[in-house]
């Protein structure tokens, strides 16, 4: 066994903090705790130690709030609000706008409609959650989901979206399961016309069985449908969301691709997300269960046919010295994706007829973004002439076609509408690996850049809300179900 870190999680039983080692043993990464009341647990934190060992080269600590909403008192993760002990911004806000749910889902963060009471924040409160997101500095978070439950169970949702544009946010999504886009085609329209950008769209394989299993009844034809409503509305962006179970649909993470590709005109990307463990699981059967980075990653080789590799896939942190390399040319802040580097990792991928082409057949990432780490150098150093010149000489890393002359775009202008021209051209294929107690590590939870607000003025990361928080915080903004 060899040591790579020491870290903090959780004991699954009592949930108290304990110390944890994060080690190797026959090639596969392990996280490992004792608690002193419930005994040791040792959970897969990643599966392949080569790729881990790739991811831990990106390491970057970003910045966390100038002005955190909450004290350290209890210690991470129990002052949630955010504290100072974060290390991240907000780069994707979430709102849930209701617990209430046209399904009954066993692998549901949520929990929702089987809590007992109802969660459903008031326009204004929601008003003023989106007041205090955007009050963050030094960058306020630009994107936001609207999630739940089953946000389109509010009617008023469009007005939602309509009161988050006004409040500055540009990047709209809806979190759906679909169902009502596909039965509604009204209602989608005003939730485009509100100015909804993406629907993030729960999608778990090509066939019945998946959704039968996970969901309670076959929902196929119901993504079809919503799919098809999208495209006929005009909306150019769809994120098809699998929750990868093994044994349920790990076999279809191909043909996913294959016709996210083939529907490429209206998805813009893939977000795969390992089933969370929630409740008490037994120890082999946890084993069993768990799907993690790398295992996406050699799934998604063997069922391309090696078009997409492993090698294909970074960190998410590998963009972060575009934005500090734009912003020190600019003189302002942008927002940096300074998340762990084992939180999460994805590729860009060219659909071409029938093949899938990755950024890597286009550029030499790792040198493109050295030269950009150049760009930022030169220009806090005050020579915004020698920062343009590497600018310029960092696309000697890119084949100058269509990528080229999209990444320019970005470059030069800096904002929304090129960087959705650039999304428009290509497909995203990413793997977030949320947290649950059994492989919980504080250490990405203070570097998080996901978060939920709260009508009580907390902004929440993602896995702590869900692992930790939820039923709690919600409960007490709630009223009980009569």
């Amino acid at each position: 066994m060899q040591i790579l870190k020491k870290t903090q999680s959780l004991c699954p039983e009592c949930m108290k903090v304990i110390d944890a080692d994060i080690y190797e043993e026959g090639g596969v990464v392990y996280i490992g705790k004792n608690c002193e009341q419930h005994g040791r647990y040792d959970d897969i934190y990643w599966s392949d130690y080569e790729i881990f060992k790739k991811a831990e080269k990106y390491e970057c600590i970003g910045e966390g709030l100038e002005k955190p909403k909450t004290e350290s008192n209890k210690g991470c993760p129990y002052d949630c609000g955010i504290c100072p002990s974060h290390k991240s911004q907000t780069v994707l806000s979430i709102i849930d706008v209701t617990n209430a749910c046209n399904l009954r889902c066993p692998i549901c963060f949520a929990n929702s409609e089987t809590a007992g009471y109802k969660y459903e924040p008031t326009q204004d409160q929601i008003r003023e959650m989106l007041r205090n997101l955007r009050s963050n500095r030094p960058v306020p978070p630009n994107s936001l989901q609207f999630s739940g439950g089953e946000p389109t169970m509010r009617d008023d949702l469009p007005d939602l979206i309509r009161m988050a544009k006004d409040e500055g946010f540009h990047h709209i999504e809806v979190n759906t399961n679909g169902i009502r886009i596909s039965k509604d085609p009204l209602f989608l329209k005003k939730l485009i016309d509100s100015g909804c950008s993406t629907f993030y769209l729960q999608f778990d394989g090509m066939t019945p069985e998946p959704y039968i299993a996970a969901r309670g009844l076959n929902l196929f034809d119901t993504k079809l449908k919503a799919i098809e409503n999208c495209r006929s509305a005009g909306l150019q962006s769809l994120v098809l969301v699998p929750t990868l179970v093994r044994g349920l649909n790990d076999g279809q993470v191909g043909d996913i691709i294959r016709f996210a590709a083939k529907n490429f005109d209206v998805i813009r990307g893939i977000n795969f997300q390992p089933v969370s463990m929630a409740g008490r699981i037994d120890r082999q059967k946890l084993r069993e269960m768990r799907i993690t980075i790398p295992d996406f990653l050699k799934l998604a080789e063997a069922q391309t046919n090696g078009q997409i590799k492993t090698t294909d896939f970074y960190p998410i942190p590998v963009v972060l010295p575009i934005s500090k390399a734009v912003g020190a040319l600019k003189g302002k802040h942008y927002q940096e994706f300074s998340n762990h580097q084992e939180c999460g990792m994805a590729t860009i991928v060219f659909p071409e007829g029938d093949s899938l082409v990755p950024i890597t057949k286009y550029a030499d990432v790792d040198k493109f973004m050295a030269s950009m780490e150049g760009v930022r150098e030169a220009a806090e150093k005050g020579s915004k002439t020698k920062a343009k010149m590497r600018l310029v000489g960092a696309t000697r890393h890119v084949k100058f076609s269509l990528l080229g002359s999209l990444l320019s775009s970005v470059l030069l202008h800096a904002d929304y509408s090129s960087l959705g021209e650039f999304m428009r051209k290509v497909l995203l294929i990413g793997c977030m690996h949320f947290m649950d107690p059994y492989n919980f590590d504080l250490e990405r939870v203070k570097r998080c850049t996901i978060h939920y607000a709260l009508p009580d003025g907390k902004v929440i990361p993602f896995c702590t809300m869900n692992s930790i928080h939820r039923q709690r915080l919600e409960k007490a903004l709630s009223k009980p179900i009569q």
